[in-house]
């Protein structure tokens, strides 16, 4: 992929990511610029795809022992201790279908590996639902490991896990 680089969130890319972020509502939660200014320094990871100074999608991801009030972290943190949580990927509605979600979660992999973590593990939407997230998450090997109501029962999402390659 010509000129995409992959680096760490930079306190200047949060009101673009929040805006990428809050756009891609109802498949993840919205957090503007605040949300993603407190969020990011509790992250294992936090990555930035960039091509050409414009940033095409961004991670989020948490290591066990975090302190993040999310229902789903805190099932797999029950169910998948071992894990890698992957809180957010978003990519660019103009950028899908360009491999940059798959280079993301490569450099997923590779930080779960680095930490000794044998999964990564998310969540996607079945209600609201999110069909192409799901066939997404199911091509990179991704296997349903639960189902759970959420929001107080206004969301429902697919448990996702895979081994990490």
């Amino acid at each position: 992929m010509r000129d995409l680089i992959l680096r760490a969130v930079a306190p200047a890319d949060l009101a673009e990511l929040a805006r990428l972020n809050d756009d891609a509502v109802p498949a993840v939660n919205a957090l503007g610029v605040d949300g993603l200014a407190a969020h990011v320094p509790d992250c294992a990871l936090a990555l930035v795809a960039e091509q050409d100074g414009e940033l095409q999608g961004f991670v989020l991801s948490l290591a066990p022992g975090a302190t993040y009030a999310s229902e789903n972290y805190r099932w797999f943190t029950e169910h998948s201790p071992g894990s890698l949580y992957v809180d957010r990927i978003v990519v660019a509605p103009t950028a899908h279908g360009r491999g940059i979600g798959r280079l993301l979660y490569e450099a997923v992999d590779e930080r779960a590996r680095e930490l000794g973590l044998g999964h990564v593990t998310c969540e996607v939407n079945l209600e609201p639902p999110n069909p192409q997230s799901l066939a997404f998450h199911e091509r990179l090997g991704f296997r349903r490991v639960g189902t759970q109501s959420t929001k107080g029962g206004s969301v429902v999402v697919a448990l996702l896990s895979r081994d990490v390659g």
